[in-house]
């Protein structure tokens, strides 16, 4: 578990540098604000499609070697992403960093393979922790790199090293957690035509709803990290620095909820009452960035929504392994992963239009739209997944 955590943390520090430069980045090239919703929807694009694909082949041949080439996909992205000099470069770059972009899901189920069903929601707190600590270094380092000239290459390069100092971290140190046993089984179905369709995946485990719920909380979340970064440059005169230090604090925030409250807060509550706790917090805060006017409830506003939607993922994560038979959990993560990445891409996109059309206001008007659907779920529906032995099974 601790190698796990320093190597996703080493990408997702270089994964947090790019967030604060990118909608600054842009414009300089002659990208409009619709043109930075594009572009984030051109990485979920990419990810969204890519995502089941390095699940899938996680099952087959293992996590560590998928993890390893999705790191060195990263690396040249962002490489890619600091020497572009043309905007076509900016989405050229994105697209091909979302194509690469499964870790985050194989990372998932290598945790769930080493954790039994009792530890499964603090282990998905450990991967979530190394994202808020990412948060934390990533964006405050960026926005250190970019300096007060604004220069990004510099920052976007470091990224690509961050990425390739994982690499050398997985091969050195992590171990493959899928057995022999478990990866032949996956290759003996494949090869004796015994195939499984995700969809029939989904239905035979129940979890076309909950998968659903994936795509809701990352348009809300992807909104949000869209919306910010314009609003406080505009109503506050940020740049790429100040945001990155709100980034920051927000990352320290995650590592704090999931790495000290997740654990505890789920043996008190089991995962339904505290996911039912976290949407209500995630609401509220989107509510209050509805009428917000000032720095302090802009801010407050956003590290109120962010706080509740971060203890979402790994509650969700939980769920999802423990309804899902060993084998294709992979799969299943990378599924999950995928879905995620198509509520990126609606996101912005939906943020962008109500921001041309109804201005800030409209913009976080939306994101309360997209969490009330989810809230509603979590509330009326998630009682009828709750968990018993047989579901664990797998394990």
């Amino acid at each position: 578990m601790p190698i796990l955590f320093g190597v996703v943390l080493l990408d997702l520090i270089g994964f947090g540098i790019v967030i604060p430069i990118l909608p600054f980045l842009s414009p300089q090239l002659g990208a409009s604000k619709l043109d930075i919703a594009y572009i984030i929807a051109t990485y979920a694009v990419c990810s969204g499609i890519c995502g089941p694909y390095w699940g899938r082949l996680s099952d087959r041949i293992g996590r560590k070697p998928v993890i390893m080439v999705c790191l060195l996909g990263a690396a040249l992205s962002y490489m890619m992403l600091g020497l572009a000099t043309e905007l076509w470069m900016i989405y050229l770059a994105r697209a091909f960093a979302g194509a690469m972009a499964g870790n985050f899901g194989v990372a998932s189920a290598m945790m769930a393979d080493i954790t039994s069903p009792e530890q499964r929601a603090r282990g998905m707190g450990v991967i979530g922790t190394a994202w808020g600590l990412g948060m934390v270094l990533g964006p405050l380092l960026g926005g250190l790199l970019s300096g007060d000239t604004a220069s990004f290459t510099l920052p976007c390069l470091v990224a690509g090293g961050m990425s390739l100092l994982a690499i050398g971290a997985a091969a050195l140190f992590l171990p493959e957690s899928l057995s022999e046993e478990r990866r032949a089984t996956h290759r003996r179905h494949h090869r004796d035509g015994q195939r499984i369709t995700t969809y029939s995946l989904l239905t035979q485990t129940g979890n076309r709803m909950l998968v659903a719920q994936y795509v809701l909380h990352n348009a809300c979340t992807s909104a949000v990290t869209y919306i910010f970064p314009l609003w406080a440059g505009d109503r506050l005169g940020w740049a790429a620095r100040e945001v990155g230090v709100v980034f920051g604090i927000q990352g320290a925030l995650i590592v704090f909820l999931q790495g000290g409250v997740l654990g505890p807060a789920v043996r008190v509550l089991g995962e339904f009452r505290l996911l039912r706790i976290a949407i209500s917090v995630f609401l509220l805060g989107l509510v209050l960035a509805v009428f917000a006017s000032g720095m302090p409830l802009m801010v407050a506003s956003v590290f109120l929504a962010m706080s509740g939607a971060t203890l979402c993922m790994p509650l969700l994560n939980t769920i999802t392994t423990y309804r899902t038979p060993v084998e294709f959990r992979g799969r299943m993560l990378g599924t999950t992963g995928s879905a995620s990445a198509w509520g990126r891409v609606a996101g912005p996109l939906v943020a962008g239009a109500n921001l041309s059309l109804f201005g800030y206001a409209g913009a976080w008007s939306g994101c309360v739209v997209i969490v009330l659907f989810y809230a509603t779920w979590v509330f009326r529906q998630a009682s009828s997944l709750e968990l018993s032995p047989g579901m664990q099974s797998g394990d």
